[in-house]
């Protein structure tokens, strides 16, 4: 008898307990037997076989199944794998979980399970050092479409001890996702140990992702310098050491200005303002017990609130 995937399972509940269908149940059922194969039952195409080895069309990557923008063409790269090789992907649209074989990380659409392929991080590809190496049968291309990959941008801020950083920006109206993590060393992959034993250079930094047309880039700026102690030299409150400075990552010269003319507004008010401003470098993910801390423990930071500094 041939092997029945968790997914044709869960499709069959779902219909025997009268739940309403996803949209791209249908779909799944129109596949090819190849794609079935990559899509469903997670396997693999041939190395070099699929359609979009080697394109360099302006465009976006969706998924075969639901339609999900996935990819834009300007994270795409050749890594010379034999598949489509991104750098990065569209934020909140790809999920990472461990694999079957417990080594690998593999990635799936993170709106309807679709298997992509798999994350390698580590391999000096490229100055953000992530691979996702992409099934071209789980892809559909799209020409380019204007300012797509412009909806949803990120912003990386460093203020203290992560927790707290994370608990007050992701209730801002128009964030999306803010993740915990580490930024600005000279290793790659850091541990907690690592930083907080001060051997890496790196900083507790977070990663905002919002949408630019709900809140503005200089709106998330100001409230960073209102939740935390911009005036402290390496630490925020209890916490002491470099790992806790107070920075921001920014990557282009219209974030610099932002925020070098907040800084400047902030010191015409009296205030010894210690943030630096920093170019972006890559970000690491911090452990997973480190992601919404707060919101885990029921708890309230207890080196962070929020202080007026802006008229």
């Amino acid at each position: 008898m041939k092997k029945i995937s968790l997914v044709w399972i869960l499709l069959f509940l779902a219909f025997l307990l009268g739940d309403q269908m996803k949209p791209w149940t249908e779909r799944i059922k129109t596949l090819s037997p190849e794609e079935k194969h990559v899509i469903v039952d997670k396997g693999t195409e041939m190395p070099f076989s699929g359609e979009y080895v080697s394109t360099t069309q302006e465009g976006i990557y969706t998924c075969k199944v639901c339609g999900q923008p996935l990819y834009v063409s300007k994270d795409k790269f050749n890594s010379h794998c034999g598949w489509p090789s991104f750098d990065d992907a569209i934020p909140g649209a790809v999920k990472e979980q461990t694999d079957d074989d417990g080594r690998r990380t593999e990635i799936v659409c993170a709106k309807c399970g679709a298997h992509l392929g798999h994350v390698f991080r580590g391999e000096g590809f490229t100055p953000k050092n992530t691979r996702h190496c992409v099934n071209s049968i789980s892809l559909q291309f799209e020409a380019k479409k204007d300012n797509f990959d412009k909806v949803l941008q990120k912003a990386y801020f460093a203020g203290g001890c992560f927790w707290g950083v994370e608990y007050y920006l992701e209730k801002l109206n128009g964030v999306k996702e803010v993740t915990s993590g580490y930024m600005g060393g000279a290793i790659e992959a850091p541990t907690y140990e690592q930083v907080s034993a001060g051997q890496t250079g790196h900083l507790e930094a977070v990663e905002v992702v919002y949408d630019p047309k709900i809140i503005t880039y200089e709106a998330l700026a100001k409230t960073f310098f209102e939740i935390h102690d911009p005036t402290q030299i390496d630490g925020q409150g209890p916490d002491i050491g470099e790992q806790y400075r107070s920075a921001v990552f920014v990557g282009n010269q219209k974030e610099r200005e932002v925020i070098e003319n907040l800084i400047g507004l902030l010191e015409k008010k009296g205030f010894k303002v210690a943030t630096k401003v920093l170019d972006i470098k890559p970000f690491y993910k911090a452990e997973a017990y480190h992601q919404n801390y707060y919101q885990q423990k029921e708890k309230t930071p207890y080196c962070h609130g929020y202080v007026k500094r802006f008229d």
